[in-house]
């Protein structure tokens, strides 16, 4: 066990919260922004809408949260700066999901690839952090190549768009007309 981990599983709980949350988000924004009705910018107005929320979410929740516990109002240079890059990392993916959906790109696949690619990024730069290349073992290196191949499957094989109904015949029915 690391320092500061708990060996409860109460973050088993938060955890699966972001799944279902981050699972939702990119199905949520698609349908956002194509009720804007307004083709040309509607995935901006709908970015524009997703800051308002971690507004709200981000900013007003930690800072009720922290007047109800009575927190000190300290903050070192280095938390603040590291927090400023993640949430500024957060937000230039949050973007990019929205650049991918106005690629074309389907919230099946787009997710399926993002969820498929953060996990390594996230793994490998934490091997960097703490130097522990050292100590990656063959099953780690077969995890990031079955994970590329899940991606991979996810965009090649995603189900195609609904058939056409077939066009009616301009022929009157059997026996109406002769």
């Amino acid at each position: 066990m690391q320092p500061g981990e708990s060996s409860g599983s109460g973050w088993l709980v938060f955890t699966a919260l972001t799944v279902v949350c981050w699972g939702l988000y990119g199905i949520f924004l698609h349908k956002g922004q194509g009720l804007m009705g307004d083709p040309q910018n509607g995935r901006m107005k709908a970015f524009l809408w997703v800051g308002a929320a971690y507004l709200l979410v981000a900013v007003v929740g930690p800072l009720v949260m922290l007047v109800v516990q009575k927190a000190s109002w300290e903050f070192t240079a280095g938390g603040v700066a590291w927090s400023l890059v993640a949430g500024s990392v957060g937000a230039v993916g949050a973007f990019g999901v929205l650049l991918a959906f106005g690629a074309k790109g389907s919230p099946a696949v787009v997710m399926s690839v993002i969820f498929a690619g953060a996990p390594v990024v996230n793994a490998l730069v934490a091997i960097g952090l703490t130097n522990a290349w050292g100590r990656v073992r063959w099953p780690f290196v077969v995890g990031i190549l079955m994970a590329a191949t899940g991606a991979w499957m996810v965009s090649y094989f995603k189900p195609g768009p609904a058939p056409h109904a077939p066009v009616a015949s301009a022929q009157a029915p059997e026996g109406v007309g002769r």
